[in-house]
Order: structure tokens, then C-alpha cells, then sequence
């Protein structure tokens, strides 16, 4: 094999090896320290309005999952279960400032006389700057009674990634950041953990 293909299968490998990395997920988890009793339990939007929608069905789906592999079983239909899992995910945007050059040119004047010294000066940066869109996306859960609306359990997962790549597709996106709550359940409380 020649040294011009092993040069282009490293790159290849090194942008693949970049591209393929999966953002990591901030996560924090609140809990009363005590045992939950893994019973019966019903998935709610915490905006009632999104009970329906086909995007509160994919939220609902990643979290039933995790629940369900943590031997919470759940509720027919729409059950009253003492146990209410309600669910809200956010989505935001950001610019993310890359590229360009941190060199400026900077073009100065001045004199000097009779010991006072004036001068100016004016810079602009060379290169051009890149701004690229990231999606942060949290999905916020919240175990609770339903009889007294005691929370006894609160998760937040966290992430971002680059509008327009896999990793910000938002049911994909919520899949991962429910994995990673659920992910050492119930966790340790009031604690932020990265989760990869």
C-alpha cells in the first residue's frame, strides 16, 4: 500500500472518528434519599396540551422505556396510577463561534513632542468568522404521587449539538438524554454528572 492511501485512510478514519462522536449529557437528579416502590405508573406531558401531539408520543416512548427497564410498570390507557411520570422537554438555539483568525492588523499613528504623546490606532481582524447554529435540548422528569403531588424523584438531562447533524434530531436527541437520566437510577441527588 502506498504512503498517499495510507495517508487518505488515516484522514478518513480521523474525520469519521470526529464526526461519530456523540455529545455528552449533562445530568442531574434530585431524590428524597429513601427506596421508590417500582409500581404502576402513567407518562404525562407537564403542558396538558401536548397530550396528543406526535411529539409528546416520542417523549413519552423514551422515557415508558426507561421506566419499563427499571421495573416500573406502565399504566394502561389512561390510568389513574398513584405513580405520574410527567415529562417536559425544552429546545433552544445558540450561535457557536468558530473559524477566522484571532490575528488583527493594527495600523497606528503618533507624534511626539514636547513630551505629550498622541497617537490612534485602528485593527480588523483577518479571516472571516463562522457562526454555526447549536440546538440545546433538556428533558426535564418528575416522579410523583399522585394522591398528595409529592415529587419523590426529579431528573434534568442536557446536551447540544450542531443544528443539522443526527444528534439534534429532537426524538433521537430526547431517546439519549432519557437513557442518560435513567442511566445508575436514582443516582446521587443534587449532584451534575457528565454522562457519554
Amino acid at each position: 500500500m502506498s504512503l498517499r492511501r495510507l495517508a487518505i485512510l488515516g484522514y478518513a478514519l480521523a474525520v469519521a472518528g470526529c464526526a461519530s462522536s456523540v455529545p455528552p449529557a449533562q445530568v442531574t437528579r434530585f431524590h428524597l434519599g429513601q427506596p421508590l416502590a417500582r409500581g404502576e405508573i402513567v407518562v404525562e406531558p407537564l403542558n396538558p396540551a401536548m397530550a396528543n401531539s406526535l411529539e409528546f408520543r416520542d417523549q413519552a416512548e423514551a422515557v415508558s422505556a426507561e421506566l419499563a427497564r427499571l421495573g416500573f410498570r406502565l399504566a394502561p390507557g389512561i390510568s389513574r396510577s398513584e405513580l405520574v411520570a410527567v415529562v417536559a422537554v425544552t429546545q433552544g438555539f445558540r450561535d457557536e463561534m468558530s473559524g477566522g483568525s484571532g490575528m488583527s492588523v493594527g495600523i497606528g499613528g503618533g507624534s511626539y513632542g514636547g513630551g505629550v504623546g498622541i497617537g490612534g490606532g485602528v485593527s480588523f481582524p483577518i479571516g472571516k468568522s463562522n457562526s454555526r447554529q447549536m440546538v440545546l435540548t433538556e428533558l426535564a422528569v418528575q416522579l410523583k404521587r399522585r394522591s398528595e403531588g409529592t415529587v419523590v424523584w426529579e431528573g434534568r438531562a442536557r446536551s447540544e449539538a450542531r443544528a443539522g447533524t443526527p444528534y439534534a434530531e429532537p426524538s433521537a436527541t430526547v431517546r439519549r438524554l432519557a437513557s442518560a437520566m435513567f442511566k445508575d437510577f436514582p443516582g446521587e441527588s443534587g449532584r451534575t454528572v457528565t454522562v457519554k
